[in-house]
């Protein structure tokens, strides 16, 4: 582990940062107030480190992934969004998602009788458990969960199983996850769902990164009756609003009234820092600028 891994630098005090670059006009600096991992190969670039306004912090080819004072906000929001939508989901596929943080929100609804998590490297769930075990909280050891160690796409391609939810929790569209962006893929997902299913997406950064949320919206319009995006707003993912594709066959689910929301969620009897039906329902509007980029 070098003093100044691949992504950081020193200030004029002498403080290590983290510097994210996520345009080439666009970027966000993150103080290192203790590293804590670091490792530069031809396959990625990682990085683990102590922030005192983030807490612990996993960036991965100069990308912020996880966020120990925030992560909440993104799994709470791609799992009980679906699945309060739905109210019956049974049987859920993960694929990606390998620090189990969705899992461990799924796993509170009593119904889920099964979770497949998809993950093409088994280090990024070993690295997870040992660097960020408060994401998962176990997860990985509930009887209902079933890890799958494979390639995403072919493995939607060549299973026979049906899913009442879809979950793609991909990093960015570039390298081995640009494929699970495609038309080709999400084909072979909507095959998979049984009557009234649900897929989320992550789309990335709606403002800055358009391209990938306006094509998942192509791709949901051609395969399913109903579609759209909801956004969520990490501190710790510069950019702006993260936009999470939604789409299913069934109107009832896509536009769940919110007293049927409110029923559900006080019947889980959970408690949420982020998610509540109210957020549920708002999340769905779209500022116009950010529907006008997308349309």
């Amino acid at each position: 582990m070098t003093d100044t891994p691949k992504h950081t630098y020193r200030d004029a005090n002498g403080d290590l940062w983290f510097r994210e670059s996520l345009s080439a006009g666009i970027g966000n600096g993150l103080r290192i107030d203790k590293l804590l991992y670091a490792e530069a190969s031809d396959v990625q670039d990682l990085i683990v480190f102590e922030n005192n306004e983030n807490g612990r912090v996993l960036a991965i080819d100069g990308l912020v992934q996880v966020s120990m004072a925030d992560e909440f906000i993104y799994h709470e929001m791609v799992s009980h969004v679906p699945l309060l939508s739905h109210g019956a989901v049974k049987r859920v596929l993960i694929v990606g998602g390998g620090d189990g943080g969705a899992m461990r929100e799924m796993l509170k609804h009593k119904g889920v009788e099964s979770i497949t998590l998809v993950e093409i490297d088994p280090d990024v769930i070993e690295f997870s458990k040992k660097w960020f075990p408060d994401v998962s909280q176990g997860s990985f050891d509930d009887p209902r969960v079933n890890v799958v160690i494979a390639d995403g796409s072919k493995y939607v391609e060549e299973t026979t199983d049906k899913f009442d939810l879809i979950l793609i929790n991909s990093s960015d569209p570039v390298g081995p996850s640009a494929v699970l962006f495609t038309r080709e893929f999400y084909t072979a997902c909507s095959k998979l769902l049984s009557d009234g299913g649900v897929i989320v997406t992550q789309s990335g950064l709606a403002a800055i990164h358009p391209e990938p949320v306006k094509s998942t919206a192509d791709s949901f319009k051609s395969l399913f009756a109903h579609s759209g995006f909801y956004l969520i707003c990490v501190p710790a993912f510069s950019g702006g609003f993260m936009a999470l594709g939604f789409a299913t066959n069934d109107g009832a689910t896509f536009d769940r009234d919110i007293d049927t929301i409110r029923e559900r969620f006080a019947a889980l009897d959970i408690k949420t820092k982020y998610y509540s039906p109210e957020i549920h329902k708002g999340s769905f509007a779209l500022p116009p600028y950010i529907a006008e980029k997308i349309a």
